[in-house]
């Protein structure tokens, strides 16, 4: 694998960097000092290279994985997913769960 400060990023507008968290895989973004579970915490970035220093910050804190760039939108001050992907990964699972799940 590419070291995040080694791959090539395109960025046009806001993104954040996010992922999910090692103990329960529960979708996390980097904040300011660490990893958040709420969007609104998020770091926004808008350059490659302040992209990359998040992204390196992510991969250095294990308490995370699958640490990637995502676009977002500013709405009101309000920070919200720039994609589809991101919409559903926000909401949670699309279909319901067995109950023996645990959640």
């Amino acid at each position: 694998m590419t070291a995040p400060s080694q791959q090539k990023l395109k960025v046009h507008g806001p993104v954040v960097v996010t992922g999910n968290r090692l103990s329960d895989g529960a979708v996390v973004y980097r904040g300011a000092i660490g990893w958040t579970a709420r969007l609104s915490e998020a770091s926004v970035v808008s350059n490659a290279q302040a992209a990359k220093d998040l992204l390196v910050l992510a991969s250095k804190d294990d308490a995370a994985v699958g640490a990637y760039v995502a676009p977002v939108e500013i709405n009101n001050g309000q920070i919200e997913p720039g994609n589809l992907r991101e919409r559903i990964r926000l909401a949670g699972p699309t279909f319901d769960l067995p109950a023996s799940f645990g959640i």
